[in-house]
């Protein structure tokens, strides 16, 4: 405690009060020992055991040299020897620095070195790429392999689970404070290159303890786990699905039918997914042979649902949805919007403030602004990022006036509720007029041949910008781009109609589901041009 005067003299609590990720998994071992924590397809394993194997592991790797603050990169879709490994990686101090696994050699190499990686624990299928294999390689660093498909033995590297194998399932003793530095999450790098958000153990476990609350979970709750651990959306889920001795049920990446088997082999009570997935299993010809009635909720995120998929949803899946926000700045979720108000409004409102953090409106002078107008979304709670990793500018950006700024223009509307406008970065200035793209493309996904749509702005000789739309089409759908043209005229004003419209085969997207926009700019930079 900095000021001792003020308590008297009486120092902090020390480890008796601590706040630290990995005792999330002891307390519930201890409270829930038998009962499941993961599955992962025909695999399961309980909270005791799993307890067990991160202290093996966390004694394997400080046997190994590792000292509290040292990086550790994981690269590893979900598995249950993968949640193992972070557990171990909280509870030794580590930062744990995780790795999209669907980036390539380039922008891993670039994490690697800008957070000072040292030791790397992989999947061994991923080792066996021979580009990810040689950007590790040239490195040399510490390279574990998880034995997950029975390459580990021929990998050449030291395996994980043998390592393990030799050492004690007493927890090791390391210190560990709320403030210490838990892990570095690399931004999706949508527009530039990505920034190394940095998180403390309070910011991650209080988002964790918000999210059981808000979420409703218990040690009945079931939840999906497609979504990739090495994202924060899907981390926080996990912890909280661990803090109440819920299970989770892994799966490595998205498969309509494996989600389906997975609720009704599971009796999963929480679906967590995007948009398209669940278009995906309401569309999927096998969906009447599974037993989905065990859902009490879903959650979608990352991208608004398109009103005829929302209410779909709602009729033929489950009565309550919620859509939920989020950053990787500020430990998610944020943002929810409660079922009571999906059927009642639609676009992109994305609820109320969750209990951890609060939510304003401010303007480029800090002030903050009264509902229905609009401005700048900022935040301000325990599970704000400690800051970029080695970019004290961009830090000191996003925190002026005392608020964490989300770059996300929005307004509070007189339900107290948050609209999105647009990112600051997407609204269009064509012909003197604010354009936001994400009003077209709301619109443009409402056309029943359209899956996806990203609305942006591209240099134009005559409007500055020119409202420029992509879209890909649902499978099986037929449409021209003139029809989808006329739709959207017939919904917009004169200013928001696209002056050229693009189908395209596929959108570039983050693995996470976010679109890369910044592609689209660059790819079609030169489409106005004069000589076009």
């Amino acid at each position: 405690m900095a000021n001792l005067e003020a308590t008297g003299g009486v120092p902090g609590p020390g480890r008796i009060g601590r706040v630290a990720i990995g005792d999330i998994l002891r307390r519930s071992a201890q409270r829930f020992g038998d009962r499941i924590a993961l599955t992962d397809g025909d695999k399961s394993i309980a909270y005791a055991e799993l307890d067990r194997e991160a202290n093996r592991i966390a004694n394997a790797l400080i046997a190994r040299g590792l000292k509290p603050g040292a990086k550790v990169s994981t690269v590893c879709n979900n598995s249950i020897p993968f949640v193992a490994v972070i557990m171990a990686l909280h509870r030794a101090g580590a930062v744990w620095t995780p790795m999209n696994t669907m980036l390539g050699p380039e922008e891993m190499s670039f994490i690697l070195d800008h957070a000072e990686v040292g030791t790397v624990i992989i999947d061994d299928n991923l080792w066996n790429q021979p580009p990810r294999r040689a950007a590790l390689q040239q490195r040399k660093l510490d390279c574990i392999a998880v034995d997950l498909v029975g390459a580990a033995a021929t990998s050449g590297l030291p395996v994980l689970q043998t390592l393990a194998a030799a050492q004690s399932d007493v927890e090791p003793d390391v210190a560990i404070d709320a403030d210490d530095l838990a892990l570095i999450i690399y931004t999706s790098g949508t527009t530039s290159l990505p920034k190394g958000a940095m998180h403390r153990h309070l910011s991650v476990v209080m988002a964790a303890m918000s999210n059981v609350a808000e979420m409703r979970y218990d040690r009945d709750s079931g939840v999906s786990g497609q979504l990739p651990i090495f994202h924060c959306a899907a981390h926080t889920l996990l912890m909280g699905v661990l803090a109440c001795g819920g299970k989770m049920a892994l799966m490595r990446g998205f498969d309509a039918l494996a989600c389906m088997s997975a609720i009704a082999r599971d009796r999963l009570t929480t679906f967590v997914g995007i948009p398209m997935m669940y278009q995906a299993i309401l569309d999927h010809p096998r969906r009447a042979e599974f037993d989905l009635s065990s859902l009490k909720a879903c959650i979608y995120a990352m991208a608004p649902m398109p009103r005829p998929l929302l209410e779909r949803c709602i009729a033929e899946l489950c009565p309550n949805f919620m859509l939920s926000s989020g950053q990787t700045e500020m430990y998610p979720a944020t943002t929810m919007s409660q079922p009571d108000r999906q059927l009642l409004r639609f676009g992109n409102y994305w609820g109320e403030s969750l209990m951890v953090n609060e939510s304003a409106i401010m303007d480029d002078e800090g002030r903050l602004l009264p509902p229905g107008e609009i401005g700048e979304l900022v935040h301000r709670g325990p599970n704000v990022m400690l800051g970029y990793y080695k970019d004290p500018q961009a830090t000191e950006a996003s925190r002026r006036f005392g608020w964490h700024h989300t770059g996300d223009l929005a307004l509070i509307d007189e339900h107290g509720e948050i609209l999105f406008v647009d990112r600051k970065k997407d609204m269009i200035k064509s012909g003197g007029e604010n354009v936001a793209s994400v009003r077209i493309e709301e619109i443009l996904m409402a056309h029943p041949a359209v899956a996806s749509a990203a609305v942006v702005g591209l240099p134009h000789p005559q409007w500055g910008e020119a409202v420029t739309a992509f879209v890909t089409l649902r499978p099986e759908a037929r449409a021209t781009e003139a029809e989808v043209v006329a739709f959207a005229s017939e919904r917009l004003s004169p200013f928001q109609i696209p002056k050229r419209l693009k189908i395209l085969p596929a959108m570039p997207m983050t693995v996470t589901g976010k679109l890369r926009k910044a592609e689209l700019r660059r790819a079609y930079a030169g489409l106005f041009d004069e000589a076009g």
